[in-house]
C-alpha cells in the first residue's frame, strides 16, 4: 500500500462465517467480505482523509474487478493494479472460534497476487509514495517475491518511509522455519514495524511479551517498533523512548482487520509528521513521545472500532468516529 501516495501486493476475497464460536466445518454459512491486509490498510487511510494507492494483481474476472471497484469506490488509486487472465483472486474463509481466535482456510493454487512480476510494477506510482507499506505473504513464492523486493527498493531509493507488518499466516507457508526466515530476510530494511503479540512470540521463539524479548527484534535503522496486544493496547519502542498505550474497550464482534485499521491510522498521522520518530535532545524527546502517544491512542481507537462489525472494510472508522470513542472514554 503506497500512501500520499502509498502501496503493497495482496487483496483477497474474505468469506466470513455468519456465526461466531464455531469451526470452519461447523459454520452454517458465510458472508462475502472483500479485504486482505494491504487493501484494508489502504482503505483505512483514505477513510481517515489520507491518500493511498494499491499495488498488486487480481484475477481478470468478475470477482477480481469487484475487488478493484471496492478499492476505487473507497478512494484508493487503482493505478498499481494488474489483472491476470489465467488465475483467480485468492479466497480466505474465516471464522471466530469459541476461544476468540480466528481460524483461516486459504484458496491459492496459484492465486493472481502470487503471479505479480517485477516488470508489471508501476514504478512511477511507487516512487511517488511518502510511505510504502507491505506484509510478508508476497515473499512466499516467485515471481511475487522479486516484485515485492523491487518495489521496496524503488520506494526506499525515492525516499519513502518503509512500513512492515508481517501479518503472519502460517498455513500459507511451506513451514514455520521458512516463514520465520523469509519474514526476517527483509527485517532490517523497514523504518516502521508492527507485530502482534503472537507474531512476537513466533519470531523470537520466546513466550515472553516483555521489553527484552521485543528489543531483540530491534535493528539500527529502525525508527519505530510496535507490538499490538489486542485488548491490552500496544507497546511502542523508538531509539530514545518506549512505553505503552491502553486499549479502548468495546463490544467486539470480529477482530478481522483491527491491526490493519491500527496501521492505517498510524501511517495517516505520521506521513506528514515523521519528526515524531526523529527526536534527538531530551526536551524534544519528551514532546515527541507525547505526540507519538497521542497518535497511537488514535490508532488504538480506530482498531477498536473495527472490531465492532463483521468484516474489515465496512467497519473501518472515520476520523469523527475515532474522536468520538476517544472523547467518550
Amino acid at each position: 500500500m503506497a500512501m500520499n501516495n502509498g502501496s503493497s501486493a495482496s487483496s483477497k476475497g474474505l468469506i466470513v462465517s455468519f456465526v461466531s464460536g464455531v469451526s470452519l466445518a461447523e459454520a452454517p454459512g458465510f458472508l462475502k467480505a472483500p479485504g486482505g491486509a494491504p487493501a484494508n490498510v489502504a482503505i483505512a487511510v483514505t477513510r481517515l482523509g489520507g491518500r493511498a494507492a494499491f499495488v498488486g494483481k487480481l484475477g481478470d474476472y468478475e470477482f477480481g474487478h469487484m475487488l478493484a471497484g471496492i478499492l476505487k469506490e473507497n478512494g484508493v488509486s487503482g493505478d498499481g493494479i494488474n489483472f491476470d487472465k489465467g488465475a483467480r483472486t485468492a479466497l480466505a474463509f474465516v471464522t471466530l472460534r469459541a476461544d476468540g481466535e480466528r481460524e483461516f482456510m486459504f484458496y491459492r493454487n496459484p492465486s493472481a497476487d502470487m503471479l505479480l512480476t517485477p516488470e508489471e510494477l508501476n514504478l512511477e506510482l511507487i516512487r511517488s509514495a511518502k510511505v510504502f507499506h507491505y506484509g510478508s505473504i508476497s515473499l512466499i513464492v516467485e515471481p511475487c517475491r522479486s516484485a515485492h523486493l523491487k518495489a521496496m527498493e524503488a520506494a526506499k531509493d525515492a525516499g519513502a518511509l518503509l512500513s512492515y507488518d508481517p501479518n503472519l499466516r502460517l498455513p500459507l507457508w511451506p513451514s514455520a522455519e521458512e516463514a520465520r526466515e523469509q519474514i526476517m530476510s527483509i527485517w532490517d530494511k523497514a523504518d516502521v514495524i508492527k507485530v502482534s503479540d503472537v507474531e512476537l512470540e513466533f519470531l523470537t521463539g520466546s513466550d515472553k511479551i516483555d521489553d527484552e524479548s521485543t528489543m531483540s527484534l530491534w535493528h539500527p535503522n529502525l525508527k519505530l517498533l510496535l507490538v499490538t496486544l489486542g485488548e491490552n493496547g500496544c507497546k511502542y519502542y523508538t531509539k530514545n523512548f518506549h512505553g505503552g498505550v491502553e486499549a479502548f474497550h468495546v463490544k467486539t464482534v470480529d477482530t478481522t482487520g483491527a491491526g490493519d485499521s491500527f496501521v492505517g491510522a498510524l501511517l495517516c498521522k505520521i506521513v506528514d509528521d515523521q519528526a515524531i520518530l526523529e527526536a534527538s535532545i531530551k526536551t524534544v524527546i519528551l514532546y515527541d513521545e507525547a505526540r507519538l502517544r497521542e497518535v497511537l491512542r488514535f490508532a488504538c481507537a480506530c482498531g477498536a472500532i473495527t472490531t465492532t462489525k463483521k468484516g474489515a472494510i465496512p467497519a473501518l472508522p472515520t476520523v469523527s468516529a475515532a474522536h468520538g470513542l476517544i472523547k467518550g472514554e
